[in-house]
């Protein structure tokens, strides 16, 4: 079986940076070797309301959207989805100041990155 190595971040909602509190609402995985670059997300509007109950749930939701379209390179990813999917990866995990910020990158092998992929959401998103 081969492994293929990839790399991956955390997306974190953060609705008030002030208080350092955030919310894992997805997961971006770059596998080089395979041209892999996909997100898989999943908000939990509760958790999110319960960090601050004025939370823009449409702006989470158009934010990851974004990150959805740079991933698949449409339209909705705008310019960013038109490059090369290591530099796609490259922007998602540059650090941003929006409501939706990437964690640290972290790396390992897979023998299926789509199967991985579902496995750090359900593990690290839950």
């Amino acid at each position: 079986m081969t492994r293929l190595a990839y790399q991956y971040v955390v997306l974190r909602c953060v609705p008030r940076p002030d208080r350092e509190e955030f919310v894992n609402v997805g997961v971006v995985l770059f596998c080089e070797a395979t041209g892999f670059l996909e997100v898989a997300c999943r908000v939990d509007h509760d958790r999110l309301r319960a960090l601050d109950p004025r939370l823009d749930l449409a702006q989470v939701e158009a934010g990851l959207a974004f990150v959805v379209g740079v991933c698949a390179g449409d339209e909705r990813g705008g310019s960013a989805a038109r490059a090369p999917l290591g530099q796609r990866f490259g922007f998602l995990k540059a650090p941003r100041s929006t409501v939706i910020q990437p964690g640290p990158v972290h790396g390992g092998l897979t023998a299926d990155p789509a199967r991985q992929l579902e496995h750090l959401l359900e593990r690290l998103v839950g």
